[in-house]
């Protein structure tokens, strides 16, 4: 299937073309270094963001912390007193690659905290090839474990606290609800936003949008992130584990046009079969990374006031 060919809705396609028009004048994002290619997907991701996707709304309060070691930064409606119900949040950029700091990351953030009525704590995790998994779940845990730890000063409620990602941060989030269902760490809910829960990813979505959607070269993404040795567990991909019973309720997010698609949806089946509450929401005509462009698409507001609907629903917000 051809990007070109599929009749997307006008913001989405002004936002592909605006892609086509910025990458070329960033030749970095072909490097074969990591590192080098990284700072070129901020400097388009950021390009995109101020163009595409709306701001900081009013009526957040934002301010930044150290949790478990790593940076963090808490987005809070502004005015809530008390403790309040809380997600971890892992960013998306391919395992390699994205920041607390992307202007994606940060308006998403801050309106989806707006919206729902949840606080939302957005992790800066270890990123590869510098660092293997499972370094970001252990960035994950330790960051959960010092949120509950210090849970009055932050406005933190324990009983209300739940983990979400989007994309490679997705399946971080994953991974790591495994590994807190296995040392007895009680979450109250889990988000995988466009979640790549097998490696590689599996089904038709990830033979008809192979190419030319967003997620080229993946395979390789996947050996940056487990590193040279493989991984060290079986919980990187989770729709491979065996078991999956006693995990918290899910909501997972997925895009129709996305190599992912498909890895999200089996897994939801794979968790429903296990007794997991679980719900999906299907973005019709959307991209990989679409989701995020709420300034020129109505496809993308909708998706988000689904995520936060929902979000709001599952942390019980009164």
């Amino acid at each position: 299937m051809n990007i070109a060919d599929i009749d997307f809705e006008p913001g989405i396609r002004a936002w592909i073309d605006r892609i086509e028009a910025l990458a070329p004048t960033l030749p970095d994002l072909t490097s074969a270094d990591p590192a080098v290619q990284r700072i070129a997907a901020r400097e388009l991701s950021d390009l995109l963001a101020v163009d595409c996707t709306l701001p900081i709304p009013d009526g957040v309060e934002l301010d930044d912390l150290v949790l478990g070691g790593r940076p963090a930064r808490r987005y809070r409606p502004a005015g809530v007193e008390g403790p309040m119900p809380t997600q971890l949040w892992l960013h998306g950029g391919g395992f390699f690659a994205g920041t607390i700091d992307e202007v994606l990351n940060d308006r998403l953030s801050a309106r989806r905290a707006l919206d729902s009525g949840v606080q939302i704590v957005s992790l800066e995790y270890r990123l590869a090839p510098e660092a293997h998994y499972p370094a970001q779940v252990t960035d994950a845990l330790g960051a959960l474990e010092a949120l509950i730890a210090d849970a009055e000063r932050l406005g933190v409620d324990p009983a209300r606290l739940g983990i979400g990602g989007n994309s490679a941060g997705a399946a971080i989030a994953a991974s790591t609800a495994l590994h807190a269902r296995d040392a007895g760490l009680e979450l109250l809910h889990v988000t995988l936003e466009v979640p790549p829960t097998a490696m590689p990813p599996v089904g038709d979505s990830a033979v008809d949008f192979a190419t030319g959607f967003g997620l080229d070269g993946v395979e390789h993404i996947i050996h940056l992130y487990a590193g040279p040795d493989g991984p060290a567990d079986a919980y990187i991909a989770p729709l491979d584990v065996a078991d999956l019973t006693g995990l918290p309720p899910h909501l997972i997010l997925v895009a129709e046009y996305d190599p992912l698609r498909d890895s999200g949806t089996q897994y939801a089946d794979r968790l429903t079969a296990a007794g997991v509450d679980v719900e999906v929401y299907f973005g019709d005509g959307h991209l990989h990374g679409s989701p995020g462009q709420t300034a020129v698409s109505s496809a993308a507001v909708e998706f988000q006031r689904e995520h936060s609907q929902r979000l709001a629903a599952a942390y019980r917000v009164r």
